[in-house]
This record gives structure tokens, C-alpha cells and sequence, in this order.
């Protein structure tokens, strides 16, 4: 598996860390990307000079970056997955790689695996189990599809810790998105408790109680971080809570707190886009995004 020159759709948090880790490489000879916001006014000139300082080849088209690489690696938002693949089956070559790292449903990645195995190119969903940062390129990851073995022992060569789960598309995502149920559901838990509990002044209570049944945990360090994440990245959180719904519903099940999370994550986006949290460092006490919410609530009652 020749996997020298890399592409990657998607130049945001993910595809900037993926891009430097893997020029890192030895076996990597070059690593593109090709992302909208290289043709937008207004991103243009600070992402092509992000990209150049990187060492990474900023290229003018998706055709452009499919037909420069060997190994294609979608990193975008949730609900542009299909989209993205849609688009690159139209321009991969025969034998590229096509390494999908979205958080999307499993009917979601057996649709975009079919149009990108039409052309004759390989198809590999990947589930993502955490943030990238602070792993990096080393973040765990899942590998699903009938090159997914090849692939994974490939990228496991590089350092990068990635595992083949089956040959049958959708179970890595299935594994992803059932755990992000979980994972953003809390976020989701604590960020409506902790306000709450602030507003009427009673979290010097409700943590302590939280502390003695999960004793494991340091609510209030990790409240803070849920803050943060879900205030920096709440809009593509929700989409893949939207995804997520849609994996609760392809199983027969009706999405009830999947949909809910996803609306929390939204509620929290929408927020975060109308300057609620401005003043808040990214660094803050849980209590600081809670004031912040508070004060804005007050302001427009």
C-alpha cells in the first residue's frame, strides 16, 4: 500500500494537526489539503499561509487534491461527510485510499463507501474515540472496511494508534457513535446541571454529592473542561449528535436523548456565536461559562 502522498479534505483544528504529524513521517513524501475556505476572501489569506508555513501543498480544487494522492483523508464536519465523498468519487483514481474520519452514522459511511468504491478506489470509515488534541496524529482510532487491516498496519507502522474492528463497513462508526451518546450526553448533563445548580446557588452542594457516587472524577476540573469543548466546538458537536440520532434510528430505535443532546450542543453554539462567552478565557472555572450563560439569560428576559 503506496501511501506517500497524502490529501486531506478539511483544513480546520483536525486537518492542520493530521497534516503536520503525518509530514513527520519519513515515508510521507508530501501531504496537500484543500479546504473551502482557501477560495473564501475573507479565510483565504490566513489559511494559505498556515498551510505553506506548515509545509503542506494548498490546493485550488478537490480534483486537484485527489488526483495529487495516494491516501485521501476526510476530516470535515459531520454533516457534510456523504457530501465530501460525493464529491472526491468523482475525481479519486483507481487504487487511492479514501480514509474517512467524520462522525457520521453507519448508513451514512456505507453510502459515501459506495460511491467512492464505484471508482475503483478503497473506502475506510474511521471512528475517532476521542478529541485530537492533545494525541494528535496518535488519537485512537477504529478502522472499518475490507482494506482496513492493510491500512491500519500502514498507519500503526507511523506511530498512529489505529485498529482494523471488521471488514464490514459501519461497525467502527457504530462503535464511535454509541460512545459519543454517552461522552457528549454528559457534556451536555453537566452543562445544564452546573448552571442550574449555579443559578440557585447550590453547586457547593451538587458537586460533592457527585464526588461521593464517582468518587474517580474531579467534577469541577472536568466541568470546566465540558465547558470549554462544547463553547469552542458546540456546532460540530451537535452535528454529530445528529448523526448519532440517526444511528439510534437506523438501529429502530427513536433517537429520544440523542436529539436532545444535539439541541443542548446547538443551544450552547448559538451562544457561543452571539458573544456570550466573549469575556470567558478558554481556561476558566466551570462557574465563569455558568455566569456567562446566567448574565446572558438575565440580559434578555
Amino acid at each position: 500500500m503506496n501511501l506517500s502522498r497524502i490529501g486531506l479534505v478539511g483544513y480546520g483544528e483536525v486537518g492542520k494537526i493530521f497534516s503536520a504529524g503525518l509530514l513527520a513521517q519519513e515515508a510521507v513524501r508530501q501531504a496537500s489539503a484543500w479546504d473551502l475556505t482557501f477560495a473564501q476572501q475573507a479565510t483565504r489569506t490566513a489559511q494559505l499561509a498556515h498551510a505553506q508555513a506548515a509545509g503542506v501543498v494548498p490546493q485550488p480544487s478537490m480534483q486537484a487534491l485527489c488526483e495529487a494522492s495516494e491516501l485521501v483523508i476526510s476530516a470535515v464536519t459531520a454533516s457534510n461527510t456523504l457530501a465530501v465523498a460525493r464529491e472526491a468519487a468523482a475525481f479519486l483514481r483507481p487504487g487511492t485510499v479514501f480514509l474517512d474520519l467524520n462522525s457520521a452514522s453507519p448508513g451514512t459511511k456505507q453510502q459515501a463507501a459506495a460511491l467512492v468504491e464505484a471508482r475503483g478506489a478503497h473506502y475506510v470509515e474511521a471512528g475517532v474515540m476521542t478529541s485530537v488534541p492533545p494525541y494528535g496524529i496518535r488519537v485512537p482510532m477504529l478502522l472499518g472496511g475490507a482494506r482496513a487491516g492493510e491500512l491500519a498496519a500502514a498507519l500503526a507502522g507511523w506511530g498512529l494508534d489505529a485498529r482494523a474492528v471488521s471488514e464490514q463497513l459501519g461497525v467502527a462508526s457504530a462503535i464511535k457513535m454509541c460512545r459519543s451518546v454517552m461522552i457528549k450526553g454528559l457534556e451536555a448533563l453537566v452543562i445544564e446541571s452546573y448552571a442550574t445548580a449555579r443559578q440557585y446557588g447550590v453547586e457547593e452542594h451538587v458537586l460533592p454529592t457527585l464526588a461521593e457516587t464517582f468518587p474517580s472524577i474531579d467534577w469541577a476540573r472536568q466541568g470546566a473542561y465540558f465547558f470549554s469543548r462544547v463553547v469552542q466546538h458546540g456546532k460540530r458537536r451537535a452535528e454529530e449528535m445528529r448523526e448519532s440520532a440517526n444511528t439510534v434510528r437506523e438501529a429502530g430505535f427513536p433517537p429520544l436523548m440523542a436529539a436532545a443532546i444535539a439541541e443542548k450542543h446547538q443551544w450552547v453554539a448559538d451562544a457561543a456565536a452571539a458573544g456570550v462567552f466573549r469575556d470567558v478565557a478558554q481556561d476558566a472555572r466551570w462557574q465563569d461559562y455558568a455566569d456567562a450563560l446566567i448574565s446572558a439569560r438575565k440580559l434578555h428576559r
